[in-house]
């Protein structure tokens, strides 16, 4: 699975996102299959005060279809993982993640 981000020169914190076998949401698994390769845009929302709650990555899928938030996984908590930042898709990357991509300098 990869995810690709391209930043935005006007605002920092968003982009356009590409994705290739990307976990496809229950709602349509049977019309997509298990994965599907797709684009839209992501934008960075920062955490609050908390300490449980942390800032995280936004997907808003475009490509194939748009889909609902939570059709798919659209949000990914950004953390800092053995010296790295990695994004996570459980709300606290403290638990041991199932899922966990780690970022790599272009």
């Amino acid at each position: 699975m990869t995810l690709t981000l391209k930043g935005s020169k006007n605002k920092p914190d968003s982009g356009t996102v590409t994705v290739h076998d990307w976990p496809t949401g229950d709602w349509y698994r049977s019309e997509l299959g298990e994965t599907f390769d797709g684009s839209g845009t992501w934008s960075v929302v920062q955490g609050s005060t908390s300490a449980t709650e942390f800032a995280h990555l936004s997907l808003s899928f475009t490509a194939p279809e748009r889909f609902l938030n939570g059709d798919t996984l659209d949000s990914l908590s950004i953390a800092q993982g053995d010296g790295r930042t990695c994004l996570y898709a459980d709300g606290d990357p403290e638990v041991c993640p199932v899922f966990r991509l780690r970022l790599q300098g272009g």
